[in-house]
């Protein structure tokens, strides 16, 4: 069902009251002050018309395949729906693994490699992140490998599924899983997201793979290079460590590494991630803990990776994505954030090895995923049950 609805979207100067959300779907409940805001001047106004494309239960990820018109949607309990922009087909999607679903778990991203843009779109490789149960109340994200077998035009399977990589080790709790999944830009590795769990003190530890990026050959194995290799496993798949629960991660024009997490009571941030680099979670964080007692502020001398931009009070990012096509030339080049708590989109430019924010887009709704689409047009997931698909246009 296609619905118009247009609306313009500005620089909103309101300062939000930080919480990295009070659903099952956000980070723990948490209130903040209000600080003065980190964006910068106002660039312009950016007007969308928004086209609803369809309702979904609980919306997590999204990816086209690559090549293609074919929007694949996936929900956190452990669905998938696919979407042909061409035909107007919805597509329904078999062979979905089944997911540990609860609090912040269940289905989570999907991937396709950019280098299988000219083939079929039945028999390319898929990527899926879930949440897999364990032993004694325990459970941990995973990424499996599969295959699209897409025998008609309105439905497809997923054939062959085999789980690749295991974040280690299964803890107790349902929240901070990140399982966010990106390919370099050679398609040579793939970069997972794997977040602390709410346990804090993992992320310091390198034996394990909670609160760290890990950087793998296509197959999950330990991709070579990586700098605590000399260690054995796990260690040997960890390219940095000290994050706390990423949900955004991707690589920008230059062929550079970013991602964006959740901080605790303030100190969302955003990093340019480097190999073998400590980004100080839970030592250090421009946030203070849930129950108002101090964490220290990152520092010129603390001998930890600085962020390029922090947020107090929250943004809560759903996710994040560079844009690079030509239907907004006010947006190229630039990062566009998701909003949970903001309910919008933020609009953050890059300089250097430094960031600023330039605008929020307000949507009214919480915001889980936004991503660029082949022909330019950005589509958002909002984040509640019923949430809507949306593509968003030039007004």
């Amino acid at each position: 069902m296609t619905e118009k609805n247009l609306f313009a979207a500005i620089l909103s100067p309101a300062l939000f009251l930080a919480s990295c959300g009070g659903s099952a779907t956000g980070d723990t409940a948490a209130q903040s002050t209000p600080a003065p805001s980190t964006g910068g001047q106002m660039d312009g106004e950016i007007s969308f018309a928004t086209e609803t494309i369809d309702t979904l239960d609980e919306p997590w990820a999204q990816a086209f395949a690559p090549g293609t018109e074919v929007l694949f949607v996936t929900t956190k309990p452990g669905r998938i729906v696919g979407y042909d922009r061409d035909s107007g087909n919805t597509i329904t999607v078999s062979g979905v693994p089944q997911v540990d679903y609860g609090g912040q778990g269940g289905l989570g991203d999907i991937a396709f490699l950019p280098s299988q843009a000219g083939s079929p779109l039945s028999g390319r490789t898929i990527y899926l992140s879930w949440v897999e149960a364990g032993d004694g109340d325990t459970r941990g994200a995973v990424v499996g490998r599969g295959t699209l077998s897409c025998p008609n035009a309105r439905a497809c399977s997923i054939e062959g599924l085999n789980v690749i990589w295991r974040q280690q080790p299964k803890v107790t709790g349902r929240g901070h899983f990140s399982h966010r999944i990106v390919f370099s830009p050679d398609e040579r590795y793939m970069f997972v997201a794997s977040g602390e769990r709410q346990k804090m003190q993992p992320a310091q530890d390198t034996s394990n793979t909670l609160g760290t990026i890990v950087r793998l050959n296509l197959d999950g194995t330990p991709a070579p290079g990586n700098p605590l290799a000399s260690r054995g496993s796990p260690s040997d798949q960890i390219w940095s460590w000290g994050h706390r629960n990423i949900l955004g991660i991707d690589f920008d024009a230059q062929g550079r590494l970013w991602e964006i997490e959740h901080g605790p009571k303030g100190g969302d941030e955003l990093n340019l991630v480097r190999q073998g680099q400590n980004y100080g979670w839970p030592v250090r964080s421009n946030g203070v803990n849930y129950d108002g007692s101090d964490i220290p502020d990152h520092s010129a001398d603390d001998g930890f990776a600085k962020p390029a931009i922090s947020w107090t009070p929250v943004i809560a990012p759903g996710n994040m994505t560079f844009y690079s096509g030509d239907l907004f030339p006010a947006l190229k080049g630039d990062l566009i954030i998701s909003g949970l708590v903001t309910e919008g989109l933020v609009h953050v430019a890059i300089d250097g090895e430094q960031a600023r924010e330039v605008a929020r887009y307000p949507m009214g709704s919480r915001i889980r995923s936004v991503i660029e689409g082949p022909d330019g047009a950005l589509y958002v997931l909002e984040d509640r049950d019923g949430a809507r698909l949306l593509r968003l246009t030039p007004r």
